[in-house]
Protein backbone atom coordinates (compact mmCIF):
# COMPACT_ATOMS: atom_id res chain seq x y z
CA UNK A 1 0.00 0.00 0.00
CA UNK A 2 1.23 3.50 -0.97
CA UNK A 3 0.67 6.23 0.96
CA UNK A 4 0.94 10.22 0.59
CA UNK A 5 1.62 12.04 4.02
CA UNK A 6 1.41 15.89 3.53
CA UNK A 7 2.67 17.81 6.99
CA UNK A 8 4.83 20.79 7.64
CA UNK A 9 6.39 19.59 10.71
CA UNK A 10 9.32 17.83 10.27
CA UNK A 11 9.28 16.20 13.44
CA UNK A 12 5.95 15.07 13.09
CA UNK A 13 6.35 14.08 9.51
CA UNK A 14 9.10 12.16 9.84
CA UNK A 15 7.57 10.28 13.20
CA UNK A 16 4.71 9.57 11.26
CA UNK A 17 6.42 8.05 7.93
CA UNK A 18 8.71 6.13 9.66
CA UNK A 19 5.51 4.61 11.54
CA UNK A 20 3.93 3.54 8.32
CA UNK A 21 7.38 2.29 6.89
CA UNK A 22 7.54 0.10 9.91
CA UNK A 23 3.79 -1.10 9.50
CA UNK A 24 4.69 -1.91 5.27
CA UNK A 25 3.33 1.60 3.86
CA UNK A 26 5.29 2.76 0.80
CA UNK A 27 5.48 6.80 1.83
CA UNK A 28 5.59 9.53 0.09
CA UNK A 29 6.23 12.62 1.77
CA UNK A 30 5.40 16.63 0.92
CA UNK A 31 6.18 19.66 3.64
CA UNK A 32 3.68 22.13 1.86
CA UNK A 33 0.02 21.85 0.38
CA UNK A 34 1.59 22.85 -3.40
CA UNK A 35 3.52 19.46 -3.45
CA UNK A 36 0.96 17.68 -1.77
CA UNK A 37 -1.28 18.58 -4.45
CA UNK A 38 0.90 17.89 -7.18
CA UNK A 39 2.18 14.06 -5.66
CA UNK A 40 -1.88 13.18 -5.57
CA UNK A 41 -2.16 14.24 -9.10
CA UNK A 42 0.74 12.84 -10.13
CA UNK A 43 0.78 9.12 -8.33
CA UNK A 44 -1.63 6.45 -7.49
CA UNK A 45 -1.92 6.38 -3.67
CA UNK A 46 -4.18 3.93 -1.12
CA UNK A 47 -4.43 6.63 1.33
CA UNK A 48 -3.41 10.57 1.90
CA UNK A 49 -2.28 11.67 5.18
CA UNK A 50 -3.22 15.59 5.27
CA UNK A 51 -2.70 18.32 7.44
CA UNK A 52 -4.86 21.05 7.48
CA UNK A 53 -2.73 24.18 8.53
CA UNK A 54 -0.34 23.73 5.82
CA UNK A 55 2.22 26.76 3.76
CA UNK A 56 1.44 27.47 0.21
CA UNK A 57 -2.15 25.57 -0.24
CA UNK A 58 -4.15 25.13 2.62
CA UNK A 59 -5.40 21.15 3.42
CA UNK A 60 -8.70 22.21 3.02
CA UNK A 61 -8.23 23.66 -0.89
CA UNK A 62 -6.37 20.44 -1.66
CA UNK A 63 -8.73 18.67 -0.55
CA UNK A 64 -11.31 20.51 -2.36
CA UNK A 65 -9.04 20.92 -5.53
CA UNK A 66 -8.96 16.41 -5.46
CA UNK A 67 -12.49 16.39 -5.02
CA UNK A 68 -13.21 18.59 -7.93
CA UNK A 69 -11.37 16.57 -10.48
CA UNK A 70 -12.94 13.22 -9.08
CA UNK A 71 -10.17 11.73 -7.64
CA UNK A 72 -11.90 9.85 -5.27
CA UNK A 73 -8.62 8.38 -2.84
CA UNK A 74 -9.15 8.20 0.61
CA UNK A 75 -8.38 11.18 2.78
CA UNK A 76 -7.48 11.48 6.57
CA UNK A 77 -7.51 14.73 7.75
CA UNK A 78 -4.88 16.12 10.27
CA UNK A 79 -5.26 19.86 12.64
CA UNK A 80 -4.53 21.26 15.61
CA UNK A 81 -8.13 22.99 15.28
CA UNK A 82 -10.02 20.10 16.43
CA UNK A 83 -13.48 22.00 16.71
CA UNK A 84 -16.86 20.53 15.32
CA UNK A 85 -16.76 23.10 13.11
CA UNK A 86 -13.29 21.99 11.29
CA UNK A 87 -14.48 18.30 11.67
CA UNK A 88 -17.94 19.08 9.46
CA UNK A 89 -15.78 21.53 7.31
CA UNK A 90 -13.34 18.60 6.41
CA UNK A 91 -15.67 15.82 6.04
CA UNK A 92 -18.12 17.55 4.18
CA UNK A 93 -15.22 18.86 1.81
CA UNK A 94 -14.75 15.49 1.04
CA UNK A 95 -12.69 13.88 3.75
CA UNK A 96 -13.12 10.32 4.55
CA UNK A 97 -11.39 10.08 8.19
CA UNK A 98 -10.14 13.30 10.98
CA UNK A 99 -8.14 13.19 13.28
CA UNK A 100 -6.59 15.81 16.08
CA UNK A 101 -3.74 16.54 17.20
CA UNK A 102 -1.61 15.53 19.46
CA UNK A 103 -2.52 12.00 18.42
CA UNK A 104 -1.29 8.55 19.34
CA UNK A 105 0.69 6.92 16.37
CA UNK A 106 -1.71 3.73 16.70
CA UNK A 107 -4.53 5.09 16.30
CA UNK A 108 -3.19 6.56 12.94
CA UNK A 109 -2.09 3.61 11.78
CA UNK A 110 -5.34 1.94 12.84
CA UNK A 111 -7.32 4.39 10.73
CA UNK A 112 -4.84 4.05 7.92
CA UNK A 113 -5.42 0.80 7.53
CA UNK A 114 -9.18 1.09 7.82
CA UNK A 115 -9.53 3.48 4.45
CA UNK A 116 -6.93 0.89 2.73
CA UNK A 117 -9.65 -1.88 4.12
CA UNK A 118 -12.53 0.67 3.27
CA UNK A 119 -11.05 1.32 -0.53
CA UNK A 120 -11.05 -2.44 -1.42
CA UNK A 121 -14.61 -3.56 0.51
CA UNK A 122 -12.84 -5.24 3.26
CA UNK A 123 -14.59 -4.40 6.15
CA UNK A 124 -12.41 -6.96 8.35
CA UNK A 125 -8.67 -6.98 8.42
CA UNK A 126 -8.48 -11.04 7.91
CA UNK A 127 -8.47 -11.42 3.90
CA UNK A 128 -9.37 -14.88 2.71
CA UNK A 129 -8.35 -16.47 -0.88
CA UNK A 130 -8.99 -20.24 -0.59
CA UNK A 131 -6.81 -21.23 2.18
CA UNK A 132 -4.44 -18.36 1.82
CA UNK A 133 -5.21 -15.74 4.93
CA UNK A 134 -3.93 -12.66 4.70
CA UNK A 135 -3.33 -10.75 8.40
CA UNK A 136 -3.54 -6.84 7.64
CA UNK A 137 -3.33 -5.69 11.00
CA UNK A 138 -0.05 -8.25 12.39
CA UNK A 139 0.94 -7.81 8.52
CA UNK A 140 0.74 -11.44 8.46
CA UNK A 141 -0.08 -14.49 6.11
CA UNK A 142 -0.60 -17.98 6.35
CA UNK A 143 -1.66 -20.94 3.73
CA UNK A 144 -3.35 -23.81 5.03
CA UNK A 145 -3.06 -22.79 8.99
CA UNK A 146 1.15 -22.44 8.30
CA UNK A 147 2.57 -19.11 8.66
CA UNK A 148 4.49 -17.81 5.91
CA UNK A 149 8.17 -16.48 5.99
CA UNK A 150 7.44 -13.44 3.87
CA UNK A 151 10.12 -10.24 3.64
CA UNK A 152 8.64 -7.55 3.77
CA UNK A 153 8.15 -6.52 -0.19
CA UNK A 154 6.61 -9.95 -0.59
CA UNK A 155 4.06 -9.24 1.96
CA UNK A 156 3.01 -5.90 0.40
CA UNK A 157 2.83 -7.41 -3.33
CA UNK A 158 0.86 -10.40 -1.73
CA UNK A 159 -1.34 -7.84 0.47
CA UNK A 160 -1.76 -5.89 -3.22
CA UNK A 161 -2.86 -8.89 -4.86
CA UNK A 162 -5.24 -10.21 -2.17
CA UNK A 163 -7.11 -7.06 -1.28
CA UNK A 164 -8.34 -7.52 -5.58
CA UNK A 165 -8.55 -11.16 -6.12
CA UNK A 166 -9.58 -12.02 -9.72
CA UNK A 167 -7.99 -9.05 -11.23
CA UNK A 168 -4.97 -9.13 -13.22
CA UNK A 169 -2.63 -6.41 -12.18
CA UNK A 170 0.01 -4.89 -14.74
CA UNK A 171 3.83 -4.87 -13.85
CA UNK A 172 3.80 -0.85 -13.45
CA UNK A 173 0.59 -1.03 -11.09
CA UNK A 174 2.49 -3.68 -8.81
CA UNK A 175 5.73 -1.24 -8.53
CA UNK A 176 4.00 1.55 -7.56
CA UNK A 177 3.21 -0.44 -4.46
CA UNK A 178 6.68 -1.27 -3.77
CA UNK A 179 8.60 1.51 -4.25
CA UNK A 180 8.34 5.41 -2.93
CA UNK A 181 8.91 7.88 -5.67
CA UNK A 182 12.60 8.21 -4.36
CA UNK A 183 13.59 4.58 -5.25
CA UNK A 184 13.31 3.88 -9.00
CA UNK A 185 12.06 0.40 -9.50
CA UNK A 186 14.99 -2.18 -10.26
CA UNK A 187 14.49 -4.65 -13.36
CA UNK A 188 12.25 -7.47 -13.35
CA UNK A 189 11.90 -6.93 -9.08
CA UNK A 190 8.23 -7.71 -9.56
CA UNK A 191 8.98 -10.85 -11.51
CA UNK A 192 11.45 -12.54 -9.07
CA UNK A 193 9.10 -11.64 -6.00
CA UNK A 194 6.09 -13.29 -7.36
CA UNK A 195 8.80 -15.85 -7.74
CA UNK A 196 9.46 -15.69 -4.31
CA UNK A 197 5.83 -15.77 -3.07
CA UNK A 198 4.61 -18.87 -5.74
CA UNK A 199 8.11 -20.86 -4.04
CA UNK A 200 6.49 -19.93 -0.28
CA UNK A 201 2.43 -20.06 -1.59
CA UNK A 202 3.57 -23.52 -2.81
CA UNK A 203 5.52 -25.07 -0.09
CA UNK A 204 2.35 -24.26 2.32
CA UNK A 205 -0.38 -25.42 0.06
CA UNK A 206 0.71 -28.61 -1.50
CA UNK A 207 1.59 -26.87 -4.88
CA UNK A 208 -1.79 -25.56 -5.76
CA UNK A 209 -0.91 -22.27 -7.22
CA UNK A 210 -2.55 -19.22 -6.34
CA UNK A 211 -0.87 -16.57 -8.04
CA UNK A 212 -0.99 -17.16 -11.94
CA UNK A 213 0.14 -15.09 -15.19
CA UNK A 214 -1.70 -13.75 -17.77
CA UNK A 215 0.77 -13.63 -20.89
CA UNK A 216 1.37 -9.63 -21.73
CA UNK A 217 -0.98 -8.37 -19.17
CA UNK A 218 0.26 -9.51 -15.51
CA UNK A 219 -0.04 -11.24 -12.69
CA UNK A 220 -3.91 -12.48 -10.96
CA UNK A 221 -4.25 -13.94 -6.93
CA UNK A 222 -7.21 -16.82 -7.58
CA UNK A 223 -8.51 -20.51 -7.02
CA UNK A 224 -8.03 -22.28 -9.90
Amino acid sequence: MRVLLVEDSNRLRAAVARALKRSGYVVDEADNGEDGLWRAREFAYDVVVLDLMLPKLDGLDVLAALRREENRVPILLLTARNTVEDRVAGLRGGADDYLGKPFALEELLARVDALCRRRFDHPSTLIRVGDLEVDTDRRTASRSGERLDLTAREYRLLHVLALQPGKVMGRPELEQHLYDELAPPMSNVVDATVYQLRRKLGAAGAGTPLIHTRRGQGYVLEET
